[in-house]
């Protein structure tokens, strides 16, 4: 009997099942290799946050990687994985090994993506990269291009993609026809590809769910395992967090929204009395949840009649001088804090400028969900921030910004509010810097802010809002500084270097304005729209992220309420403070209070959620924190800011203070929901739900 000599060669170059699975399993260990290399490279990349981590905390975290990894490499595998069941599938390799490539592509931009994300915000990928996509293309590029190595990095990518192609072609050769690999026809049947397929399939479900436990796969929860909070992030998987904020972001059923705990009746009344004072009388409590009318007693008024709110770009407590800062960043903001009242325990809502600014002057929290209020649907509902409050009082205003006002709906949301004058980017006329990605200099800002309120002071009482940019990358500044650059800090000279700057330009603001005649008539109120990351990280919320410096500058400040206070408060409670300065009763829905007419022995509180798209919210009062993630367990830390910060988890958490945080999000959740959070009733609003 003759063989077939076209057969014969056309067999010999068609891989058998062992060699199929030599190449599976040789792929995939690259896969792996590969993802171990990136979370390497992240933790080499921020090793200014290992600190005085113990090892052991770093090798629990290599080994959460590694779950968290089986779960990508089963899923690239399933391709070859079928291939098991098709003598033709397995002899396809060039798709195969394109989809390898691919994949490991994939998986390395992530990973290159992550180094600067990573350092910029203290999260693995996650939803914020979906809300950059969305904004203006143009603005994002320029950032990214002007603010990163993007050449070096690309070229990095390309070089890496090169280098898995090559790796999984050498894996192909080497197992095609490999002598040491059984042959056997039995091994090449039907039935045994099945049964190989089946137990192939078994193990990598395991891989893929990452577990053995019953109930749902591994979760971002299970990285959380050591008190390191670089750690716990370092066990996590870009791939499975960029997935997961997918599916948050483009649900259709926005399943990031906070769901409802209690009785709606029972978060009402936690709600109420977590806001409303013995100076507040609550109306329309059917309708609205906390609209009430405040009367501010008489000793705590202040002989002002203009408001000016200076919204500070990434003007992080951590690093001000006045807070215990050793570094002389801000001497400008430090000097001012002599002359005014400096909340030292004081913290932004969000982590994010826009959930600054919304906080900050619309006095509404920012929620699971509804992160980016201002571009949502939701954002176009009725408030009884600043300016609905003082534009009833016949107040003129102005809004004066570097960059421009389409950048996160800024110009549609505060017009609708009641401000009708804005000075952007484009308003400027030579000015010192101009910035291609984001507008002129902090500088210029300033410089422009003084005669806008020169004309407005001519006319009456004025209200303003400036909000500075500068500190913001990719760190617009002037060639020629004139201040000295910041140097021994690592990573983070550029950033401080250009808060230095925003901090000189603050300063030369105030010198312009000392001498002008309404200085000894307005009240300042010069806040951080949040902060950014230092080394140590305070417990799993980053709480340098969040704590930012509120001083009021105003005539009698002082002699009425001192220099400085350790009360807690958040952006929420800026408006409800100005219009207790201000006097006068108001009739507003804002979900922070007074902080300076509380009683002596009240400690504050401070409800924040960081940017992205997860439920992880926290309630502060007074050193402690409990923090709340979604489908976690709470946890409670003690904790200290200044110049020793640090964080010791405590073994209970407070029940009560779990109630009102969960009461809080569910309530305000509700009225934004059903465009009930305004300051006067409204006929046509859903009735709030009691059910």
């Amino acid at each position: 009997m003759s063989i077939n000599p076209i057969s014969a060669a056309r067999s010999a170059s068609q891989p058998r099942l062992m060699e199929h699975l030599a190449f599976l399993t040789g792929s995939i260990f690259f896969i792996l290799l590969l993802m171990l290399l990136s979370r390497i490279s992240l933790l080499a990349y921020n090793h200014e946050l290992i600190g005085d981590t113990p090892l052991a905390d770093w090798q629990e975290a290599f080994v959460n990687g590694l779950r968290f990894d089986l779960r990508v490499a089963g899923y690239v595998a399933i391709p070859l994985l079928l291939s098991i069941l098709s003598p033709w599938l397995m002899a396809q390799r060039t798709w195969q090994r394109i989809w390898l490539t691919f994949a490991a592509s994939l998986i390395a931009l992530l990973g290159i993506l992550e180094l600067d994300f990573y350092r910029e915000f203290h999260q693995r990928l996650n939803n914020l990269v979906f809300q950059y996509l969305r904004e203006d293309p143009a603005t994002v590029i320029s950032m990214l291009w002007h603010g990163f190595p993007v050449a070096k990095l690309l070229l990095a990518w390309a070089g890496l993609t090169l280098l898995w192609w090559w790796f999984f072609s050498v894996i192909d050769r080497s197992t095609r026809e490999c002598p040491t690999l059984h042959k056997r026809e039995w091994l090449n049947t039907w039935g045994m590809r099945a049964g190989v397929f089946v137990l192939c399939l078994l193990v990598t479900v395991v891989a893929m769910r990452g577990t053995l436990r019953q109930g749902p796969p591994l979760r971002w929860g299970d990285a959380y395992t050591t008190e390191t909070v670089f750690a716990n992030h370092l066990g996590l998987n870009p791939v499975i967090t960029l997935f997961d904020a997918a599916k948050s972001h483009f649900s259709a059923a926005r399943d990031n929204v906070w769901q409802p705990v209690m009785s709606m009746d029972k978060a009402q009344n936690v709600t109420r009395k977590m806001l409303l004072t013995e100076r507040d009388r609550l109306v329309d409590p059917n309708t609205a949840a906390v609209r009430r009318d405040f009367t501010p007693a008489a000793e705590g008024q202040l002989a002002i009649r203009n408001v000016v709110v200076i919204l500070m770009e990434s003007f992080a407590g951590h690093y001000i001088g006045a807070m215990g800062s050793p570094l002389g960043i801000t001497p400008y903001f430090d000097q001012l804090a002599e002359e005014g009242l400096l909340f030292t325990r004081f913290f932004a809502n969000g982590t994010h400028t826009h959930q600054g600014m919304f906080a900050t002057m619309a006095c509404f929290p920012n929620l699971p969900g509804f992160e980016y209020l201002m571009q949502s649907a939701e954002g176009g509902n009725d408030f009884s921030g600043l300016p609905q409050l003082l534009s009833s009082r016949n107040m003129d205003d102005v809004y004066v910004y570097n960059g421009d006002f389409a950048w996160d709906n800024q110009q549609g949301f505060f017009s609708n509010q009641g401000m009708t004058r804005f000075v952007g980017r484009d308003d400027f006329i030579d000015p010192v810097y101009s910035d291609p990605t984001w507008g002129v200099s902090d500088q210029d800002m300033f410089n422009r802010a003084v005669p806008e309120l020169d004309a407005l002071a001519s006319e009456g009482p004025f209200y303003a809002l400036l909000q500075s940019l500068s500190n913001h990358v990719p760190y617009p500044l002037p060639a020629s500084l004139p201040t000295e650059a910041v140097t021994g800090q690592g990573s983070q000279d550029e950033h401080l270097t250009a808060m230095r700057y925003s901090d000189w330009a603050l300063g030369q603001f105030f010198a312009q304005v000392r001498n002008k005649p309404y200085f000894n008539e307005t009240l300042f109120v010069i806040v951080g729209d949040h902060g950014f990351g230092a080394p140590d990280q305070l417990t799993e919320m980053d709480l340098h992220r969040f704590n930012v410096p509120m001083l009021m500058i105003a005539p009698g400040i002082q002699d009425a309420f001192g220099t400085s206070t350790d009360m807690t408060g958040s952006q929420v409670d800026v408006v409800p403070t100005i219009m207790g300065l201000l006097g006068g009763k108001t009739r507003h829905q804002c979900w922070g209070r007074d902080l300076l007419s509380l009683p002596a022995d009240e400690k504050g509180r401070a409800v924040i959620k960081p940017s992205g798209g997860n439920q992880t919210v926290a309630i502060i009062e007074g050193d402690q924190i409990l923090i709340l993630p979604k489908g976690q367990a709470p946890s409670q830390h003690r904790y200290q800011l200044g110049a020793a910060p640090l964080a010791q988890r405590l073994e209970t958490v407070d029940q009560e203070l779990l109630t009102q945080l969960q009461a809080f999000i569910q309530v305000a959740t509700n009225s934004l929901l059903t465009n009930a959070a305004g300051a006067t009733a409204d006929q046509s609003r859903i009735k709030v739900n009691t059910q």
